[in-house]
């Protein structure tokens, strides 16, 4: 059986392109949501020192940065798909942790879960799309690098 996905317009949307598309959409939707009013919540309601928001966000950005390096060169060796997964269970675990935090210590270890889940699906997936490895190889391979996102 043909799938339906593909055989609407776009032969290199795949089931998986889509699944893909919709779980980073609703991931990226959910941080944009939530990020903006972090610092209020730290500060306002677990009543945290101000500077308890940029040491948050310094661990939080340079545990993302270690992770896209580690996980980037573990894809090239071992595969890219259980990547993707783990860094998309991540990111959600440390969503699921800052919504039930009652500390300040919660929140930013939740917040190091999550840039790390970023980091350790941004690469992988990255690469996946780039070379077309969740579309029809015989699709990817007849498009240009360009083409192929």
């Amino acid at each position: 059986m043909p799938d339906p996905v593909a055989a609407v317009r776009w032969p290199w949307l795949t089931r998986n392109v889509a699944v893909l598309c919709g779980v980073s959409f609703l991931q990226d939707t959910a941080s944009e949501l939530l990020y903006p009013i972090l610092p209020v919540f730290l500060t306002a309601v677990l009543g945290a020192p101000v500077a308890v928001v940029g040491i948050a966000e310094g661990a939080a950005d340079g545990a993302g940065a270690l992770a896209k390096v580690a996980a980037g060169r573990f894809a090239d060796r071992t595969g890219r798909r259980p990547l993707i997964a783990a860094g998309y269970g991540l990111a959600a675990a440390g969503k699921v942790l800052i919504a039930l935090a009652y500390g300040w210590p919660l929140v930013l270890a939740a917040r190091v879960i999550d840039r790390t889940g970023k980091g350790v699906r941004s690469a992988p997936r990255d690469s996946a799309q780039r070379t077309g490895e969740l579309a029809y190889s015989t699709v990817a391979s007849s498009l240009p690098r360009r083409a192929c996102w």
